[in-house]
């Protein structure tokens, strides 16, 4: 397929968060080549809008016919659209150029400074809607432009209705984010019959930036082929990973993240890649066989530690490596989801040191003890004897008390190896920790 070409129409957020900068970082995500007329600027944080200056409408306009009379538009979509002049200019480059278009009608910004001059929201109406493919309010936009108070899916169909029949856009998609309901459920009324598209309501600070990237991710879609509905469903998907895996920084809303639609995927073939190429190291070096503890070995390997939620997101060897006629084996191809003992160990490393995210048992030798201390390794030792009974009780809790009791050793600092003594019944085993899977079997190579 030829590259499409999505174009947003909005303000630049100076945090980043919302505006161009998520509507760009969505057409990315999406694989469509975006491109931008912008129409205002702020001075704006994750907390506060300290000062917004708009363009000229007529420079708008060029920076639209520019890309058109180049590239051509698939799709476009609006976002702060600043004055009454810069809406009717947009509205009659749109009419005349005909490609599919998404309107965001942005009135206020998440920290409540408004985005719109107040006699601009009847221009936004009766001159842009009816050029609009979709349109995507908010409760408290879909208020302004229906007259009357939303709290309920009932309450969000009737304004859908009424913004419709009364400004002629194709599709409208009230979005559910504010409702008073226990899932995040966005009304959308198209062709006269009302879908519903739930997601689970996230408690999460990162939703600055949300109906940009949504809107951008419908329009990017538009542009790719798909239709309306199709475009919508797709669009919700990502927008609620964006407010998932949001961008943990700034005091107040954070932003959403747009490129984790992109790189979760990325990541864990990324991290499949890397781990695979780590067991062929291990089957090259046939004295890997000798390392192999009763209990076998695994080797690990989770994603980065912004995506990472639970062993699914740990990579690692299913029946795990074994002593197959005096040479160490796999027992199958990398798998995620195929760890207990090690991804519990890992997922709890990460969370006090998101660079350390590989790990892998051995046996327990003195000879193994005697060449690390040779190397230079930080070594701790665990007395299991030691761990809490509530602990012992408690599923999984071992090996997350094997690595919190490790770090309280070392004060913080994350150890080469854990030398875990063992208990009644429970085979004593060596820990291996790296940054990567290649790293940790170099380690136990140098052990070796």
């Amino acid at each position: 397929m030829s590259w499409r070409v999505a174009m947003t129409i909005a303000g630049l957020d100076s945090g980043g968060g919302a505006g161009i900068h998520a509507d760009i970082k969505t057409f990315a995500a999406l694989g469509v080549h975006g491109v931008t007329a912008l129409t205002c600027v702020t001075a704006q944080n994750t907390y506060e809008v300290r000062a917004a200056e708009c363009l000229p409408p007529s420079l708008v306009r060029q920076q639209i016919e520019a890309v058109w009379d180049d590239m051509g538009i698939d799709a476009g979509k609006t976002g702060m659209l600043g004055n009454r002049e810069i809406i009717e200019e947009v509205s009659q480059i749109v009419k005349s150029l005909g490609f599919p278009l998404v309107v965001d009608p942005v009135m206020i910004a998440k920290s409540g400074a408004p985005l719109i001059a107040e006699d601009a929201v009847e221009t936004l109406k009766k001159k842009l809607f009816p050029a609009a493919k979709v349109v995507t309010p908010n409760r408290h936009e879909a208020e302004k432009l229906a007259g009357f108070e939303i709290k309920t899916v009932k309450d969000a169909e009737r304004a859908a209705v009424y913004i419709q029949r009364e400004y002629s856009p194709e599709a409208v998609v009230v979005k559910g984010g504010h409702l008073e309901e226990g899932e995040a459920i966005d009304v959308v009324y198209y062709r006269g019959s009302f879908h519903y598209l739930k997601t689970p309501r996230l408690d999460s600070r990162a939703t600055h930036g949300t109906g940009c990237a949504y809107s951008a991710a419908i329009a990017a879609n538009l542009a790719k082929g798909f239709d309306v509905l199709d475009a919508v469903k797709i669009a919700k998907e990502f927008i609620y990973t964006a407010i998932k895996y949001g961008i943990a920084r700034g005091r107040g809303h954070w932003p959403v993240n747009p490129i984790a639609w992109l790189e979760i995927d990325a990541e864990r073939w990324r991290v499949y890649q890397q781990l695979a190429q780590a067991l062929k190291l291990i089957e090259q070096h046939g004295e890997f066989a000798e390392a192999i503890p009763e209990v076998q070995s695994n080797l690990g390997y989770v994603i980065d530690s912004r995506y990472a939620a639970g062993r699914e997101d740990v990579v690692a060897v299913p029946g795990r490596i074994v002593n197959y006629m005096g040479r160490a084996k796999p027992s199958g191809p990398p798998t995620f989801g195929a760890s207990d003992h090690i991804a519990r160990k890992i997922l709890t490393v990460i969370k006090r040191d998101s660079t350390t995210r590989a790990a892998m048992n051995i046996r327990l030798r003195d000879k193994y003890i005697e060449r690390a201390k040779a190397l230079g390794y930080t070594i701790v030792y665990i007395d299991r004897r030691l761990e809490p009974q509530n602990v012992k009780n408690k599923e999984g809790g071992t090996m997350q008390w094997i690595i919190e009791e490790a770090y309280r050793q070392t004060d913080g600092k994350t150890p080469d190896l854990i030398v875990d003594w063992g208990d009644w019944g429970k085979e004593g085993v060596i820990t291996v920790l790296g940054r990567s899977p290649t790293e940790v079997v170099q380690k136990v190579l140098a052990l070796l």
